[in-house]
């Protein structure tokens, strides 16, 4: 056989890799020393092994190879004692073996690195989405709000505070031609907690109180705007403080504020 011939069988790559036996491993060390242009293939076998091993664990620190062995569920077991062996290209095909499985490894740890990040990514995603969809409904609240206070058909009603809250204010606007009412509650405190309020409107002759709403949600409502059902001819409005879900009459103790049209 010649010496192409040789290396093309590929008896070299299972020799690198400490895979023949003594006596092939021998035959093959024969042959290569007789014959130059055969160790120089033994020799490219080991480099490429080399270039290999290091493309799959570049800087594989300590703290790495732990977790590689955490993925992998590597467990200390009891060690087999085994017979030295001499033979350098045993070992080297050894040592490559370990620095590949090493390597698949790491390459382990990243994927699963990648797949955090997708996923951070991802949640950031539906964060923004969500803030976009809170940032719309505040514009259009806004802009609801302006169309409100804008409208020369509407008449404005200052609620002044009562003796149970002498500081609390509101504003209604009142479309007499519609009687569509808007309530500005801005100037009322939050209310308690099981307790809501509850807009009337009143005829005062004699005095009629009929429920128009509750300001539901108060918290809630950054522009603290509210739309309540029609007046019907309304005189006057006030908004008292009732127990959750609203009352049949007024709590005139819990009166916070009125204001005559």
């Amino acid at each position: 056989m010649t010496p192409n011939e040789y290396i093309e069988s590929g008896i070299l790559e299972l020799y690198v890799y400490g895979l023949l036996s003594e006596s092939e491993s021998e035959a093959v060390a024969q042959m290569a020393a007789k014959h130059p242009e055969i160790n120089n293939e033994i020799i490219a076998i080991e480099k490429a092994i080399i270039n290999i091993s290091t493309s799959f664990s570049p800087f594989l620190s300590a703290e790495n190879f732990e977790k590689i062995k955490a993925k992998l569920d590597l467990k200390y077991s009891k060690v087999i004692p085994m017979e030295p062996q001499n033979n350098r290209t045993r070992y080297l095909g050894w040592a490559a073996a370990a620095v590949l499985f090493i390597g698949l490894g790491y390459q382990y740890i990243n994927l699963d690195k990648t797949k955090l990040q997708v996923a951070t990514v991802e949640g950031e995603k539906i964060k923004l989405e969500e803030a976009l969809v809170n940032s719309e409904i505040k514009y259009k609240q806004t802009q609801d709000a302006l169309a409100v206070v804008r409208d020369v058909k509407n008449t404005v009603i200052t609620l002044g505070g009562q003796a149970v809250a002498p500081t609390s204010y509101a504003k209604v606007y009142y479309n007499k031609e519609t009687q569509v009412v808007y309530v500005d509650a801005a100037g009322l405190p939050e209310p308690p907690e099981g307790k809501v309020y509850q807009v009337w409107a009143l005829k005062l002759n004699p005095l009629t109180p009929t429920s128009i709403g509750l300001l539901a949600d108060f918290s809630k409502d950054s522009q603290k705007l509210f739309a309540v059902d029609k007046a019907n001819g309304a005189e006057a409005f006030g908004i008292t403080l009732e127990p959750a879900g609203g009352s049949v009459s007024p709590t005139m103790e819990q009166l916070y504020t009125l204001g005559k049209v």
